[in-house]
């Protein structure tokens, strides 16, 4: 059993208090002055813009002609690559985005804040289902098409039954409570959000589409909790000392993560690709490094870090686990939340408790084709690198 360290506690219990509610959406540009220019991705900065993987130009590229930023795809590329459009890690804006997915300026985003202190927010947007979606790294007009469609007629539908506002860690709860992970797989929670946002719609859904997808689609809820996990990390930010994990994401090509007492200080490695199963008659090989800001969630103990109470889950991805995975499960976290008290589960990944173990946290994750053409290839497990959090370590103050 680690030692906990007083500052991992102290940030810990900040996170645990934290009470995110989805009130209302808004956008980039409205909520933090989003430059019309910039489009948001997950993980960390590339480098340069010939290291932007092949997936988020392709969604970059959608979203630029969506912004209006760029006539057609290939100006967009152009105006890429030529730095007139410039691409941002949505974390560091306080946005989370799924695998390939991008964020422009005027983008519908889920707005979501701590109804605990009522200082933290956070924003993601509208899960794509299963649709064509910006989050597959594909460039084509069905994507241009449905993201038109679910941020104009489908927002409305889900503003018109956010209500008060919606708690999102209840949901969670009886997600897990359920069979789910939080991540990967979603339809307990994502049916408590639907059948939620279908009872509070005054005179019910009237638009029969938007209904029909709102009921088919349980990985809305994924989005909605990726913002909802970030809302937890961002209360427990600027602990000095604390080595609490408080973003993680991949960009394809590097893997982040940042800790509480570095607050916006990403430390990165290379990104392999997931170990998983295709779905796609591909060569192991096309398939991109980790990729998407939904490392979040098991960033904070959820996800495949919990995948013991998700038999769903276990079944598709069990062969892929690290042996060591109960060890993991035992060490990595910090301590219980209350509102999961009833499940055998403890959450809150500390780097310190992974320099410790020498072991890093377990991340299930979507894997899509690293040539950005047939979307998504299967499901897999990530072994994030002990090496981020011996960086992680090294921007905190000696103990």
């Amino acid at each position: 059993m680690n030692t906990l360290h007083p500052a991992d506690r102290l940030a810990f219990d900040r996170a645990v208090v934290t009470e995110p509610v989805w009130n209302r959406f808004t956008t980039a540009r409205d909520a933090f002055g989003l430059a019309p220019n910039v489009l948001l991705h997950a993980g960390p900065a590339f480098a340069e813009v010939d290291h932007i993987t092949q997936p988020i130009l392709n969604s970059a590229c959608v979203a630029a002609v969506y912004e209006r930023l760029a006539a057609d795809f290939a100006r967009a590329e152009a105006m890429i690559r030529a730095g007139e459009i410039v691409l941002k890690p949505a974390q560091d804006h306080g946005v989370v985005t799924p695998l390939a997915a991008v964020v422009g300026a005027s983008m519908p985003l889920h707005a979501v804040y701590d109804a605990h202190r009522g200082k933290v927010r956070v924003y993601a947007p509208i899960n794509g289902g299963g649709r064509p979606s910006l989050r597959l790294g594909l460039r084509s007009q069905a994507v241009l098409d449905h993201i038109r469609w679910l941020n104009t007629r489908f927002r409305d539908v889900l503003a018109a039954g956010i209500g008060e506002g919606i708690a999102l860690v209840p949901l969670a709860a009886i997600g897990m409570a359920g069979g789910d992970d939080c991540h990967g797989r979603t339809p307990v929670a994502g049916k408590a959000l639907s059948d939620e946002i279908e009872e509070r719609t005054r005179g019910g859904i009237q638009d029969a589409e938007a209904r029909a997808f709102l009921h088919a689609s349980p990985s809305l809820f994924l989005n909605l909790w990726m913002a909802g996990t970030k809302c937890l990390m961002r209360a427990a930010e600027g602990i000095e000392g604390s080595s609490l994990i408080t973003a993680a994401g991949g960009n394809g090509r590097e893997i982040g993560i940042q800790v509480s007492g570095a607050p916006g200080t990403w430390v990165t490695a290379p990104a392999a690709a997931p170990v998983g199963k295709f779905d796609v008659d591909v060569p192991s090989d096309r398939a991109l490094g980790a990729i998407g800001d939904s490392a979040v969630v098991e960033g904070f103990g959820l996800g495949a870090m919990a995948i013991h109470l998700s038999p769903g889950q276990h079944d598709a991805l069990g062969a892929f686990l690290p042996a060591d995975m109960p060890t993991r499960r035992s060490v990595l976290p910090i301590g219980p939340h209350p509102v999961f008290g009833r499940l055998d589960l403890n959450l809150g990944l500390a780097a310190r408790h992974m320099q410790q173990a020498n072991a890093g946290a377990v991340i299930g994750l979507g894997i899509i084709d690293r040539d950005g053409e047939k979307g998504r290839l299967g499901g897999g497990i990530y072994d994030m690198p002990v090496a981020l959090a011996q960086k992680a370590l090294a921007l905190l103050p000696a103990d």
